[in-house]
Order: C-alpha cells, then structure tokens, then sequence
C-alpha cells in the first residue's frame, strides 16, 4: 500500500521533532502542511518566503536527511511557498520552490517585498481583525522632560533629547542612543522625549516598543504570514523608539527585519531612538553592521546620580505627591542609596507606605528602621577574603589551592572567578587583587575578568554558577 504525502510528512515531522527544541518546532514545522507525493518528490506548503529561507539555511540537512529516509535515496523535497494570503479568489496566491539542499536559499532575498502596496497597513498593538485605527504611541504620560531631574550624570542625554525632541530627525542625532546601568532613566528619558514630540507636533507618528515585544510581533507575524503588514507599520512611524536593545541578542532575523527598518527610516529622515544598558563597542551578539548604524549619530550615558542629584530626585517626588519630609530623612535617604534612581523611588514609596498603615510621623529613627533592608546591600563591604572563601566553598576546592600554582581547570576557574567577583564588588585596584590571589600581576587579573564575561555570556551553566555565588554573596 502506498503512503500519501500527509503520512511521509508525518513521519517526518516525528523525526525532526526528536532532534530540535520544542519551541522551534512549533514555530518552524507546525505551521507546515504536506501538498502533495509524486514519484519521489514531496511537496509542502510554508506560510511565507521568509519561512522558506529559514528552513534552507537552518534545517536543510535534517529535511534532507528525513525525505530520503521516507522516499529513499532519489527523495526529494519542494516547497510551495504562500505569497499573498489576500487574494480575491479566496485562495493564497503561491509560486513553488525546489529546496536547494546547500542552504542557499538566505541569498536570494533578505527580505520578503510587498505585494500590493495599496493594503492597509495592520497595526501589531492592536487585535486582529479590526481596521485601522489611530496609533497608540504606547507612552507612559507621567514620563515627562519635567518630571525628569538634570544633574551632571544625565544633562548630555538630557541636552540631546530635547534637541531631538525639537526637530526629529533633523539633527545629527539620529539615531539616538541611551545607555546606562539598570535604574538609571533610561526608559524616562526616551518617553519624555517621544512625549514632547507628541505634545509639540501631533501630526507625527511615534512609537515606543520594547525590544522583547518587537520581537514577539515579527515571531507572531511570521506565523500568520503577516510579515510585509509589520515592516509597512513600523516602516510608516515619524519616530520609533526602540527599549533595551541590548536583548536583540542572539536574534538574528529579528536583527535582520530591525536592519531592514532602521535604513527605511534613516534614509526618510525619520527619527531613531534606542536604550540599550551598554554603549555599542560592548554589545555582544549584535550583526557588525547593525552596531555601525547605532554609531551614526549620538551615544549618550546615564551615570550614577550624585548626592545633590539624588536630593533633588526625592525632592521632585515630594512635591509630585503632594508631601513633606524633614530634611534630615531625605538627606539620610540620598546618602545610603546611591546607585540607582529606581530603588531611590522605591525607598521613598516604602516609607510612605509605613509612615501611612502604621499612623506614625516619618522620622529619621522611622527611616533607618524601614530602609535598613535597602541599605543592607549598598553599604555592605565585601572582602576579597570573604569572595575567596565562598567561591571555594561553592566549588568545594581548598582555599589555599586558589592562591597556588596549580593550572588545575576547577582551581582555575575557581580562581578566575574570586578575581572578577573581587574586581566588581570591592574598590580594591586590580594589582592588589593580583597580589592577593598569589602574587600575580593586573594583567592576569584582567584577563580572568575578561575570561569570565565571555563565559558568561557564552555557556549557561557557567553563568549559572556565577549568579548563585552573587546571590551568595549579597545575601551573606
């Protein structure tokens, strides 16, 4: 009896699916269906060119491999590929494919063209199946320039955002990046800009997404075959702002369709603006040639807030809420948390809080009591003998094999990451760290702290046993 091209698919996809995660199953092969068997030759339907070009460059070897287990050796596989789902005789329009078996199939087009250019355009925030509306520019309206305070750690950023915010796209600013430590006003800056260009010229399309939920909507988009709708969309905004770029990492196609967009908007003199927690010299899984772009006009860093800074931060709160604090608190306040705007906040809401359930006058002895667990982390001092001696605990190697010769790979590593744990959370230079770890120089130093960044952002389970001795550590 012979098999029908449903059955040899099946049989495939029970294959493929014993040799690739689960999600990328579900994204990649789901949505596949079998057409038709002649003779040898297999034919399946795809969603989109896009998938296509996927499936031949990641997984043409293990599809290969499958059909000739099925069909036998002359097996082969075509595919028929959906190229616009909106044709008016109620069926897609498709053009066919033979699969090229060498992963070729990447170069022949980067990125799908639309079809008809005269198709509304579909908005990702909204539900499909609506028309479409106006765009929601996604922005939080309490992010403004004015509730955002200027001190020496912003005014750069905070100079060139209102520039921008002035004259979008018509500056060399553009594209615009934000980058800084987490808790800094990244986030803040980026909406008040987008914010001011709202108020001050209604007429432009602004956009603020998130870089996880970008990349959501080009994986939900290729699913549905919705793929020129996203572009079109986005590629239609007067000024997108892009959070977190940070986590494009690793995501190249979504890299690819972000590249795609970037150089529409740029060429049309749109306006760009990214965040990103490290300037782009220090991004790491981005393309070389994304980053380049990201370099054409203005990276700005947001640095720790001073003292003064901090007051007027908590002062601005103050007055936001409608409330009074002795000076004496904000002063203690401001002077024990001191690396993050966020958790500045967030000590502030805490004290209120308990101030409020507990009817009690806010009063230095009230906020000493109350922040304690805040401070607990900032104004801790971690030894370089204490690090030593938790990492070797947690490796289970003796304490004085770490300062010894021995190229051992667990004593090594063991040793390598006291040095980058010692450099990030004590203030000791990186010669003493050398001589503490068994007389060696800063350089060695250096690259173990080099050694282990790559590491970590590179193999899991390091990472893993790095974050459990920082936990370790604070929690000590």
């Amino acid at each position: 009896m012979e098999k029908t091209c449903t059955e040899v698919w099946n049989n495939c996809l029970q294959i493929i699916k014993d040799n690739i995660p689960v999600q990328s199953f579900k994204t990649w092969f789901e949505p596949i269906s079998a057409l038709k068997l002649e003779g040898n030759v297999l034919t399946v339907q795809v969603p989109s060119l896009f998938f296509y070009e996927w499936l031949e460059e990641h997984y043409v070897g293990l599809l290969r491999k499958t059909v000739k287990q099925q069909l036998g050796e002359e097996g082969r596989l075509e595919y028929n590929i959906v190229v616009d789902q909106s044709s008016n005789s109620g069926s897609p329009y498709t053009t066919s494919m033979p699969s090229n078996g060498n992963g070729a199939a990447s170069k022949i087009q980067s990125m799908p063209v639309p079809v008809s250019i005269n198709k509304d355009i579909k908005n990702p925030f909204i539900i499909p199946g609506l028309k479409k509306l106006n765009v929601d520019p996604q922005l939080n309206t309490n992010y403004t320039f004015e509730s955002y305070v200027e001190g020496d750690c912003n005014r750069l950023a905070r100079s060139a955002g209102f520039a921008v915010a002035a004259k979008p796209g018509a500056t060399s600013f553009n594209p615009l990046m934000i980058y800084g430590a987490v808790g800094l006003g990244k986030t803040h800056l980026a909406q008040a800009i987008g914010n001011e260009i709202r108020r001050s010229q209604p007429d432009k399309l602004v956009i603020f997404v998130s870089c996880e939920k970008f990349c959501q909507q080009f994986v939900e988009s290729l699913k549905n075959n919705t793929i020129n709708d996203f572009v079109n969309f986005y590629q239609a905004m007067d000024v997108i702002i892009m959070d977190d770029v940070h986590n494009f990492a690793g995501k190249e196609k979504t890299q690819d369709i972000f590249f795609h967009i970037f150089n529409h908007l740029h060429q049309s003199g749109k306006q760009i603006i990214i965040t990103s927690d490290k300037p782009p010299k220090d991004l790491l899984g981005l393309e070389e040639r994304l980053l380049s772009r990201f370099k054409w006009g203005l990276s700005a860093d947001l640095q720790i807030p001073d003292l003064e800074t901090r007051i007027a931060i908590l002062r601005k709160k103050m007055y936001a809420d409608g409330i009074e604090l002795p000076a004496e608190v904000v002063e203690y306040v401001a002077n024990n948390i001191d690396n993050n705007v966020r958790e500045l906040e967030g000590a502030m809401v805490s004290l209120l809080a308990q101030s409020t359930l507990n009817r009690k006058d806010i009063d230095l002895s009230l906020a000493k009591s109350m922040l304690k667990n805040f401070i607990k982390n900032t104004t801790k001092e971690i030894s370089m003998d204490y690090i030593q001696k938790l990492v070797c605990e947690y490796f289970e190697v003796p304490v004085d094999m770490v300062k010894s010769p021995t190229r051992k790979r667990e004593i090594v590593q063991a040793r390598q990451i006291s040095m980058y744990l010692s450099k990030s959370l004590t203030k000791s230079s990186l010669k003493s760290i050398g001589a503490f770890y068994g007389g060696r120089d800063h350089s060695t130093v250096i690259y173990a702290c080099q050694t282990v960044e790559d590491l970590i952002d590179t193999d899991k389970k390091f990472k893993g046993y790095v974050t459990d001795i920082q936990k370790k550590l604070k929690l000590g």
